[in-house]
């Protein structure tokens, strides 16, 4: 039985990796477009359904709802950056300066996530919830992920 937090940290995992390939292209090339595509599909679809699993849960709980709505801002943040990286020139130093940006910010806030905010949530969510709330999340998922796209 795997938990929200077992869920969300496997999604990290592979966000991270996302994110060194996206780093590591040049210039506007078919590569850069289609990995970047993946981690913006694939990012927007997992805070939205984490906002619907986990954070829906945090907010309801008065003594989380400071740190739920701390992480939602961080979604919104990286939305805007997602937008203004599609509407740039994929070949200029800009772009790749505001990419950086935003894996910066990305890292920053799966780290939070993982070392700050689960934790505090783990304390007050039962096993039971928790996976309750996994089950949630893996449901949202694939279709945040045809909306997003």
């Amino acid at each position: 039985m795997t938990d929200i937090f077992t869920r969300l940290k496997q999604d990290h995992d592979r966000h991270r990796e996302m994110l060194e390939r996206v780093a590591d292209t040049n210039g506007d090339t078919e590569e850069r477009r289609k990995s970047f595509e993946q981690l913006r599909i694939d990012v927007s679809a997992h805070a939205n359904a984490e906002e619907q699993s986990l954070y829906a849960e945090m907010l309801s709980r008065p003594d989380l709802q400071d740190k739920g709505r701390h992480s939602v801002a961080e979604h919104k943040e990286a939305d805007d950056y997602f937008e203004d990286l599609v509407d740039m020139d994929f070949s200029s130093s800009g772009w790749l300066t505001r990419f950086k940006t935003l894996k910066e910010r990305l890292e920053h806030h799966m780290d939070e996530e993982e070392n700050e905010i689960f934790a505090a949530a783990r304390q007050d969510l039962s096993d039971e919830r928790a996976a309750e709330l996994a089950d949630i999340f893996n449901e949202r998922k694939p279709e945040e992920k045809q909306e997003v796209a």
